[in-house]
Formats: C-alpha cells, structure tokens, sequence
C-alpha cells in the first residue's frame, strides 16, 4: 500500500525531479518507510513513489521497479493471490529478484499484457512504463478500492494517488460546480453516470474495473475502457440452500485467508455488527487456536447507537483483544480540518471521522493492516431501505411469499410499510421511475434558499435511480454506480492518513459474482437483511450478533456533537461565506436548524464545507471554515 505519481508528456521540459518531488511529498502520509523517483533517459517519463512496506520489507521490493531492462511501475495496492500467479509465472520461465507482489504484477502485465488483470485478485491502481513501446498502461482494481486521478491538458499526462499530488505539481484547483450542486441538493458525492468526474474541473477518475493506455508520441486523447463487469442477471434458480451456504463460507473463507498475507502486524476493525465480527472469527478459525487477533473499535458511551455490549460480548468469546477509541465532540472539532484535508472530497456523514479515530488507534499500536468489513452491506442486502425492493419483486412473482415476508419483518421491529403506492410502482415499474425521478428533480431546480443564478448556471440533475423491478438491480446500483466507493473513497484515505492498509475480504470478485448470481430470497428471507451470511456464521459467533435486527455501525452522535458552540459559530460561519460565494441567498444566514440528518463535508479551494440537509425545506444549509492544513 503507498502513493503512487507521475508524469507522461512528449515535453522533456514538462518532467523534473523537483516536480515529481513535490506530488510525492504532497501524499508523503500514505508511505512513510520509503521513497523513490525515477525518469527514463529520454525525459519523457517520471515516476513517484511513497512506500508502505507491508509484503517484502527489504530493498528489493522498493519502487519504483524496473523488470526485464523493459518495465518500470509504481503501484498502490495488494495482488492477494501472488503468491499462487508467482508459481504459474515461474513456470514459464519468469524470474524474480524480491518477494513482492509488485514484481509479480510486472511479470504477469509482460506476460499477459492487459489481461493481465483478469488473474488479480486484490485491490490495486498501478502504472507501467513500457520503455519498449513508449507507452504507459495504468488500471484499478474492480470495485476501486485504490484511486488513481489525473490531469491531461494535450501537454501532459499527471497521475497520482490523491489529487493533492497533482494540485503540488501546478494543476489548476478548480471546483466543478455542476457536481456541487448536486452535492448540495441530493448530498450526492459523484455522478452515477459518469464514474470519471471529481469534484474539481480538469482533474478525473480512472473509474473502477478500467484500464487506459497512453503513448504521449502519439496519442491526443485518453479513453478508459472497461475489463470487468458483473452479469448481475445471471440468475441460479436450482441452487439449493446448503448448497449456497457452503459455497459462500468457502469464498469467502478463502478471501479472508488470502487477505492475511502480510509481513507486518494485522488486525481488523470491529463494530459490533455482523459483517467486521464475521471477519473476525473467520479469522479465528484460520489461525491457530492461542493466537489472539487484535481488533479496534469506535465506542460512544451512553448515547443510543453505541454497541459496546457486542464487541465487549464477541471479544469474550473468542481469544480476541479489543482497543477502543471514543470520539467527542471536542476531538472532532479538533480534528475537523484535518480530516477534511485528507480526505480532499464530500464526505457524508459524521461516521467517517469514527473510522478515522479507528485507523488512528491501529497505529498507536504498531498495526499497519486492518481488515474491514465495507462492501457486505451493499452486496447482501444489508440496509432497510432494500425490504420495499424486495417486496415490489414479489409482488409480480409470489404474493403470498410477500405477505409472510412483510409480516416476518413487521414482527422484527421493522416499520417499512406497503401500501398502494408500492403495489402502483411494482405494477408499473417504468411509469414509477419516472414520476420518483421527477419529483427530486423539480425540487433541486427550485431550491428556494439557493440563489438564482447559481441554479440556472449549474443545475444540472444528476438524480438517477436503479430499475424498479428487482432487489438486484438497486443492489447493483449501490454496489457499482452510487454508494459503495464512496465509502471505499473515506476507507482509503482514512487508513492512508495513518500509514495503515485497509482490506475489504467482502470484495473478493468471485465472491461477489457468486451472490449477484443468487435469488434474492438468499439476501433478504424471513424478515431478516443479509440471510445467507446469518446462516454462514451461526454456529460461529454469539446469536445475539449474529441475529441482530438493528443496524449502526460506527455511529457517532452527530446530532449531539451539532449544538456544540464552537460548532454553531462555523455553522453560521459557513452561511455567510456561502452568501458571498453567491450560492446561499442571504435570509438563510439567520434560519434555524430544527434537526441534524446528516453532515457531509467537503474541502473546496481551502474552504471546508458542511452539509445538513433540509428534507421538508428544499434546501440544504452549508457549513464552512476558511483555511486547510500544508
């Protein structure tokens, strides 16, 4: 895990040490063991590298790495199975010089070439020099787990693992309205439908599962192109249930094992709910008995959404050691700034700050790898909000399936309710989705506490939503278009902010095609979110856990922390440069917050935003300090 930078360009003037120097330095927290600079002899090619040693902690693994007199790569990431694609590579005659994985990816992308990437298993955003062909091949791994931004201007091509690399090497920092609007008036973070926008103009996305190519002799423009995509409809009807349960605990028992291949300490972060401890006693069923697994926790004494009583319930049952971490209102106050400055993006929700507490923890206890359950939610049908997909599915397939499946969840505290108007949409599907899309869109457009010209010069609506039809289509969604990396974005950055490896077993590929090709009575029956990973781990933790009917997860009390003075000043702070900035209209300076949804925060331009959205008053006031940490 480390930083990657670079810049490809048929300018020799364009590349310098003293560049590439300042876009390492610029994310210099994300390796703090190590780094390296190199450009070819021809000056057409630089590359930066930080280094987080986490497999092969010798001089032989330090990048960036040449291979074969040819190859010269940076790389941010692990490739999980290595160790099996070195045997295979060897096998043909391949030679390696470290135990890395970085070298392995070299030898496979020779071999190979972009097909390469069909064999990883791992998280990963790389890029390779082919001194040969004169040409630079970068990808990222499927689900994005790793970023990779960058800036082509017809003069140059600069990359880097955060975009503060390439704001140090003189690209412009620019916000992208458009995006902001949407921001403000849907709390969106990205557009759904284009994976390569950023919150600021001239800087882009490597979506996920894509790959490019650049020769800087020859080529004027840069297209992505897509090297992986889930059939999503490719349904198993004939799968019976012990058969699924036995497939999905041998992937994902597989995942995890394969996600323990380090050279340093490990542990995972644990919350209390089902997915982090069902990584931790997979854990404890892999190693040997008497190894005790370190874990890290967020705890919020007294307030509702703490879930003390689970990690303290797990940890006692199993030969786990638990280090917890309790946020405050006066730490995240302390801490706002900071935050904001390494995450350089939108931020959701106060939650973020808890896992960034965690990650913090884990390295005042010298542990560099954690292991995270984030993707188990959106793959399994985790939140409430997926009962009414359900239940819309099986109103045009089983009616009475759906009757039990309402009165199951009803009887489990859930309060969703079916009426007319799901019956409506589940008939008409189509019809549905337009009216839904429509309605949030009319209301963007006619804020009424935005100024005028700030809608009509960018309210553009990137409002969408999955097809009506089908669990699996909001799944699919959630998992690839909108939702999932962002919260892969906070993961990374949180982690890198201490030098620490975040890795996420839930987003093994093979794992997740196996459950997208399930019924969806596997992801939600009986009443109860995420069935098929209940049943896994029944015999293996606490019912209490393993059966939970609530949902938290590393929730901090926001709500509280929000009527905290200090707080209130940067609230009404915020308005008036929001007012300047001729995106707020001025009466909304003096309007009363009557309750705290959720806060995402941003960093624009120096300037550190937060959200609070307004569901009843079409509008969403803003919170802003001026200034952001060097």
């Amino acid at each position: 895990m480390c930083g990657i930078a670079g810049i490809v360009s048929a300018d020799k003037e364009v590349i310098t040490k003293e560049r590439l120097m300042k876009m390492s330095d610029a994310i210099k927290h994300r390796g703090p063991d190590g780094e390296g600079y190199w450009i070819n002899v021809s000056n057409h090619v630089g590359l930066g590298h930080r280094r987080l040693s986490i497999i092969d902690l010798s001089d032989n693994a330090a990048q960036p790495m040449h291979y074969l007199n040819r190859y010269s790569i940076v790389h941010n990431g692990e490739i999980y199975n290595y160790i099996e694609l070195k045997k295979e590579l060897t096998a043909k005659g391949y030679v390696f010089n470290s135990l890395s994985d970085t070298e392995v990816l070299v030898a496979a992308y020779d071999r190979w070439k972009e097909n390469c990437l069909h064999y990883f298993d791992g998280m990963f955003a790389f890029a390779i020099w082919d001194e040969k062909e004169q040409t630079l091949f970068a990808a990222r791994d499927r689900f994005g787990e790793k970023p990779f931004f960058y800036h082509h201007d017809g003069v140059q091509f600069a990359f880097a693992s955060e975009m503060k690399a390439l704001w140090a090497a003189g690209i412009e920092k620019k916000v992208n309205e458009k995006l902001l609007f949407n921001f403000i008036t849907l709390g969106y973070t990205q557009n759904p439908d284009n994976a390569s926008e950023t919150a600021y103009k001239s800087i882009y996305k490597l979506p996920a599962a894509s790959f490019l190519s650049y020769c800087p002799h020859k080529q004027k423009n840069i297209t992505p192109q897509l090297y992986w995509q889930l059939e999503k409809n490719k349904i198993d009807n004939d799968i019976t249930e012990a058969a699924a349960i036995e497939k999905f605990t041998t992937l994902f028992t597989q995942s995890v094992k394969n996600r323990l291949r380090s050279d340093v300490a490990l542990g995972t972060s644990l919350s209390g709910g089902l997915d982090s401890s069902a990584i931790a006693v997979i854990i404890q069923h892999i190693q040997q008995s008497g190894c005790m697994l370190q874990t890290f926790s967020a705890i919020f004494p007294g307030f509702v959404g703490d879930e003390s009583q689970y990690i303290q319930l797990l940890s006692e049952k199993k030969d786990i050691i638990n280090f917890t971490t309790n946020p405050t209102a006066e730490s995240f106050i302390a801490d706002f700034e900071q935050l904001c400055y390494h995450q350089e993006g939108y931020i959701t929700s106060a939650s973020v700050y808890a896992q960034y507490k965690v990650f913090k923890l884990a390295k005042e206890h010298h542990v560099k790898v954690l292991l995270d359950g984030q993707g188990a939610d959106e793959i399994l049908a985790g939140y409430h909000k997926y009962y009414h997909w359900y239940w819309q599915e099986l109103f045009s397939k089983d009616k009475k399936l759906l009757q039990n499946e309402i009165v199951a969840a009803t009887q489990l505290g859930v309060k969703d309710k079916w009426n007319w108007k799901n019956r409506l949409s589940a008939l008409y599907p189509s019809l549905a989705g337009m009216y839904l899309k429509t309605g949030p869109i009319k209301k963007q457009l006619s804020s009424a506490g935005l100024e005028t010209r700030f809608i009509l010069n960018y309210g553009s609506s990137y409002y969408k939503l999955p097809k009506q039809n089908s669990l699996s289509n909001v799944l699919y969604y959630n998992t690839f278009n909108n939702g999932l990396e962002e919260l892969l974005h906070y993961a990374d950055r949180n982690s890198m902010a201490y030098g620490c490896e975040v890795r996420l077993p839930f987003l093994q590929h093979h794992l997740v095609e196996f459950i997208f090709s399930l019924p969806s009575n596997f992801k939600i029956k009986n009443g109860r979110t995420k069935w098929l990973l209940r049943k896994a781990m029944n015999d293996l933790l606490p019912e209490k856990i393993a059966w939970r009917k609530d949902k938290i997860g590393f929730e901090p009390p926001q709500a509280i922390w929000m009527q905290e003075a200090t707080m209130q000043g940067y609230i009404r702070a915020a308005k008036e440069k929001l007012v300047s900035a001729g995106i707020l209209k001025q009466q909304m300076i003096d309007k009363k917050c009557s309750r705290w949804m959720h806060m995402p925060l941003i960093t624009l331009n120096g300037v550190i935003w937060l959200q609070r959205n307004y569901f009843n008053d079409e509008i969403t006031s803003q919170f802003m300090v001026i200034g952001s940490p060097s």
